[in-house]
């Protein structure tokens, strides 16, 4: 939390103003030595570039099959809203929509989010709406559970394996990337970048 240069330690609440860092300098605490912030280089523009190909590889993860049994000659190939779709036939409705969720809308909502943000920051504008996505994004993103579906898949596969053949579809490598993208992106982004460049956009309360 930042106000007219202070800064509040996450940690102990401990208020200090803040300093300039040089590229790839980091800002301790005094009294905890937790981390307050540190000043990386190209931040956002990282982030954006994987958070595109991010988008790429959501899509193609959904466009095709994640896993290909063949059972007795019979071969079924599923994508991931047929899985929970099947969840549902099978009397398991909330799991389906479980796995609807945490595995399709908010994933998709985190990646949308992201570059609705990220392009007008990359792009030098501050709409309005910036401040509240980003917050938003914030509350999903713990929701966003692809690794956890994907250890599913791989669980099911292991049970499934002396009793069909089984073939990773593209859409398991695409959503293996997607992980390492979304995990990269989140690692590489600053929130203390992306927070100051919104107060600076910030237009001044009306007196």
């Amino acid at each position: 939390m930042t106000h007219s240069g202070l800064l509040a330690c996450h940690e102990c609440d401990l208020l200090q103003r803040e300093v300039a860092l040089p590229p790839g300098g980091k800002a301790i605490c005094p009294r905890c030595k937790a981390t307050l912030y540190t000043q990386s280089n190209n931040s956002i523009d990282r982030a954006l570039a994987l958070m595109l190909a991010a988008a790429v590889l959501f899509a193609i993860g959904n466009a095709f099959p994640v896993v290909t049994m063949e059972i007795q000659g019979r071969r079924t190939a599923a994508l991931v809203w047929e899985g929970a779709w099947r969840l549902h036939e099978e009397g398991e409705t909330v799991v389906g929509i479980l796995v609807f969720l945490t595995a399709l809308i908010f994933p998709l909502l985190q990646i949308a989010g992201m570059l609705a943000i990220l392009v007008p920051l990359r792009l030098g504008l501050t709409p309005r709406y910036l401040v509240p996505a980003y917050r938003t994004i914030e509350e999903v993103k713990p929701w966003s559970m692809v690794e956890v579906f994907m250890l599913g898949v791989l669980v099911s596969l292991v049970k499934l394996a002396h009793m069909a053949t089984v073939v990773p579809g593209i859409g398991m490598w695409a959503f293996f990337g997607l992980i390492i993208a979304l995990a990269w992106a989140s690692s590489t982004l600053n929130p203390h970048e992306v927070w100051a460049r919104l107060e600076v956009g910030e237009p001044e309360p009306a007196q």
